[in-house]
């Protein structure tokens, strides 16, 4: 049985300013939590819901295990409906992304982005492609949030997630920086080349000013009809699948 101060602490890391500070996040659901068992992630503890043990996976020695009935799994969980499982899970510590590392491939770069369903599901798109990396602005939504580990199911266990200061890295770096613009060249008649960072912008105001400086290959997906404007993980998708197409 959870203790009020277990289902206080847990519930705490709903919030960000808790995460960060205990170094902590939270996953949910069967399948999310086994694409983390076989990461490079650590696994606090795995609260389970007895009717569905059968479904966890042997689990090394180091992970907790604690049985919660549907009651207090409702009181932790971030969801409406929860789905038998959640995982106390550590966030790895942050480090500068190396540019170096980043030669010979093509990685994500995301300006502002605010919305965490967007930013889980561009992770998700991300891993399906096989981008490893994506490089997020300072002001972007925390990849750690319930709403962004959700929506990639399992996929954040895969790709390397980055916040920096976007005109520093830009600006130290001979890797071709293309951007997602209006008044660009079509994606479908760009040289894409071997490497590339692929930037996208806010989901209302698009790459910022400051951003779109630092670009030197502006492209774009051809409007045919009258929508105003694209999903910015709709764009990720299209920009990935387009440049894996060219690729192979």
């Amino acid at each position: 049985m959870l203790s009020k101060s277990q289902i206080s602490f847990i519930k705490s890391l709903h919030q960000k300013k808790y995460r960060k500070e205990n170094g902590l996040f939270l996953v949910e659901g069967i399948k999310s939590i086994k694409e983390f068992i076989q990461s490079n992630y650590k696994i606090e503890t795995i609260f389970y819901n007895t009717e569905q043990y059968h479904l966890l996976p042997k689990l090394p020695a180091n992970i907790n295990l604690f049985e919660v009935n549907n009651a207090e799994l409702s009181k932790i969980s971030t969801l409406q409906t929860p789905q038998g499982f959640l995982a106390v899970v550590h966030t790895p510590e942050t480090a500068s992304v190396n540019l170096k590392t980043l030669k010979n491939q093509f990685t994500i770069v995301l300006d502002g982005v605010q919305d965490p369903g967007n930013m889980g599901t561009i992770i998700r798109t991300a891993d399906w492609f096989g981008f490893k990396n994506i490089i997020c602005s300072e002001d972007c939504v925390e990849a750690y949030n319930p709403k962004t580990v959700q929506a990639t199911m399992g996929s954040l266990a895969r790709v390397n997630i980055y916040y920096e200061n976007l005109i520093s890295v830009l600006g130290n770096t001979d890797i071709p920086i293309f951007g997602a613009l209006l008044d660009g060249n079509s994606i479908y008649k760009v040289n894409w080349g071997t490497e590339g960072l692929i930037i996208l912008g806010n989901e209302g105001n698009g790459i910022t000013p400051e951003v779109i400086e630092k670009i030197n290959k502006p492209v774009t997906i051809p409007r045919i009809g009258g929508a105003e404007s694209l999903n910015v993980a709709v764009s990720a998708a299209i920009f990935c699948a387009e440049i894996v197409r060219v690729r192979n």
